[in-house]
Order: structure tokens, then C-alpha cells, then sequence
């Protein structure tokens, strides 16, 4: 496990180098409001592992449970289907196109959202996404191609494929003259955070957050800070393979990284979505990233605390797990309260 600690100085010259790009939102209110007319849409439950918290050493962990969000099994259920709702509203998505490149969960929103609205999804996966995953998206109605080693190379694919073909690219990351759509895309997952914040009986002492682009850690970074203020430290935690988010804010500004495929795959994203960047840098306390065996151990965790997930969608406790050696700049003690987000279901 590595570290970087974020500090005024870290966070004002990323923010300076992204004027242009906008702050994520923190309207949780919109969201809430349009998703809340979607019939599978209900709160998802905030739980409590003592297993969990007896193995970190800490009085409590809290997990927001999204293994069954939307009957999509992720919290991306949140995210483009909400954004494709939109268009859908303003008489813009029967149809439609949409294309996207995906590391798995983001894909299913997009077929959901395109299927529910009368519009068609195309979505392009790297060769180290699971079979699995494109047939969920199958079965969804999409169409998949495969494109490229890495999601990078499965988003410029689709890119191309957008522009060649007249379609709508629905993208959750975010860059320099694509900044609409992720915007809101990301606006929809603070839904799961304004219910986490509702759903809390206490203020935690430390959040944990996994991250891939960073839209969902961001959304939920700076809905914590509205609610909590300082009171809560928030931790990013990210695959060593996929450093985006902390090798961008040891330097300064947004940056490309290289690394082997990580069995969190899901997180194995090498640039940062630049509105989520831009959000952290201002909200996050502490960027980590962790080894393929850490991932495991959390992953490995959550499943003897009876909460199967994946090494992705149980990186939030990898995080937690990894730290009490070095747990001075983290502040963990044995009366610490940690929440935690259990992103996804298991991978069938």
C-alpha cells in the first residue's frame, strides 16, 4: 500500500490547471426526484459488520449496500440510465444511439437506461473485461464490441465509432470538451450518498472510497464535506496498477498512467475523469493505492463477513484493512467509525 497525502498547496494547483472544468454537482435533490419515479429504483440499506470492524480494529464499519441497486447489481444503475432518463424527458432518446466504452457496471446502466427508453446501446469492452459482463449487456439488448487491452482504448474506440456514426457517446469519465453528460452523469450517484447521510446515526471518523475514474468517489466525497465537513477524513482508494486520481495530485495536474491489468477491474482505469479530479482535489484527504494482494484480502474479507462482492466493489474495505501499520497520517484508532461503499454484486 502507498499514499499521498492531499494538502492546499496539492489541491490549488490541480484546481488551477482545471478553470475550465466545472465542480461535480452536489444537487442531490434532482436526482432523487427523477429516480424516484422509476419503480425499481428504492433506497438500498446501510449495514453494519462487526466482523469487519474487529478485523480493522475500529468500534465500527457501516457499508452502504449496493449489490442490489435498480436489479442492476451496481451503483451505476445510478449514473447513465439516469442521464439517458433525462434526454428522455426533453423527447430525446427514443431512437437514439448511445455508445459507450465500459469496464462492466457502466455499460449495464447504459443498455438499462437505452432499453427502458426505446433507444438502442452499443457498448465497447476491453479484451480484460469478463465474458460475463458482455453477456449481461446481451441480455440487456445491447451490442458489444471488443476493443483494445485497456478501458482507454475501449473509450477511444467508441469515441470513433460516435462520431462516424452519429451516435450519442455516454461516457462516465469526463475530459476537455466532454463535460455535459458526464456532469450529470455523476450528479446521479449522489443519490446513494444523500441515503447513506440519512441512513447514519452517527457521523463516521474516516469514508472510504474506491475509485476508477473517480466519478462516484468525487459525487460522494463532496456530499460528505457538505454534510460533515472536516469531521469525516476521506480516503480514496485506487488499484496500484490504475494510480490516476494520487499520481495526479503528487503532481499537480491531471495525468495519464501505465500498469498491468488489476484483477479490480472495474477500477483499472489509467486517466482521471477531470470534473471528478477537479472534485477530490478539493474534498479528498488521502489518495491510496493498493496491491493486487491487498485488493484480495479485502475482497476475501467481505466474503468470510458473509458480503460477497468483488475485489472492485470491496476495494473501499481493502483500503481500510491496509492501513493500520501505517495508521498515524490516517488517524485509525480503535474508536474510529468507517463508512464504506459495497459497490457490486458478485461477478456470476
Amino acid at each position: 500500500m502507498k499514499y499521498e497525502l492531499n494538502s492546499p498547496d496539492r489541491a490549488k494547483a490541480v484546481q488551477a490547471g482545471l478553470q475550465a472544468i466545472p465542480a461535480p454537482s452536489l444537487d442531490a435533490e434532482r436526482p432523487q426526484s427523477m429516480l424516484g419515479r422509476c419503480p425499481v429504483a428504492g433506497q438500498t440499506p446501510l449495514i453494519t459488520s462487526p466482523e469487519l470492524a474487529r478485523a480493522a480494529h475500529v468500534r465500527c464499519v457501516y457499508l452502504k449496500d449496493e449489490r442490489a441497486r435498480m436489479s442492476l447489481g451496481s451503483f451505476k444503475a445510478l449514473g447513465a440510465a439516469y442521464v439517458i432518463a433525462h434526454d428522455a424527458a426533453e423527447g430525446r432518446a427514443k431512437g437514439q444511439t448511445y455508445v459507450t466504452a465500459s469496464a462492466g457496471n457502466h455499460g449495464l446502466s447504459v443498455a438499462a437506461g437505452a432499453n427502458a427508453f426505446g433507444a438502442q446501446a452499443v457498448v465497447f469492452l476491453a479484451e480484460t473485461v469478463p465474458e460475463s459482463f458482455a453477456d449481461r449487456l446481451r441480455n440487456l439488448g445491447a451490442k458489444v464490441e471488443r476493443h483494445g487491452a485497456f478501458y482507454e482504448e475501449s473509450m477511444e474506440g467508441a469515441a470513433q465509432a460516435a462520431q462516424a456514426n452519429g451516435w450519442q457517446l455516454l461516457s462516465d469519465s469526463s475530459w476537455p470538451g466532454y463535460i455535459d453528460r458526464p456532469h450529470r452523469l455523476m450528479e446521479g450517484y449522489l443519490v446513494l450518498m444523500h441515503e447513506a447521510i440519512a441512513q447514519m446515526t452517527e457521523v463516521p471518523t474516516h469514508l472510504f472510497l474506491q475509485a476508477g475514474v473517480g466519478g462516484l468517489a468525487a459525487a460522494c466525497a463532496g456530499l460528505a464535506r457538505k454534510a460533515w465537513g472536516t469531521a469525516t477524513k476521506i480516503i480514496v482508494v485506487e488499484p496500484e496498477a490504475a494510480p490516476a486520481l494520487a499520481a495526479s495530485i503528487r503532481a499537480g495536474s491531471a495525468q495519464k498512467t501505465q500498469g498491468p491489468a488489476s484483477e479490480m477491474g472495474r477500477l483499472d482505469c489509467k486517466e482521471p475523469s477531470l470534473i471528478a479530479l477537479k472534485g477530490l482535489a478539493r474534498d479528498a484527504d488521502i489518495f491510496m493505492t493498493l496491491t493486487e494482494e491487498e485488493g484480495r484480502t479485502g475482497h476475501e474479507a467481505c466474503q468470510d463477513a458473509g458480503l460477497p462482492s468483488t475485489p472492485s466493489g470491496a476495494a473501499g474495505i481493502a483500503g481500510l484493512l491496509a492501513v493500520p501499520g501505517m495508521a498515524d497520517d490516517f488517524g485509525l484508532t480503535d474508536t474510529s467509525c468507517i463508512l464504506a461503499i459495497l459497490s457490486e454484486e458478485p461477478v456470476p
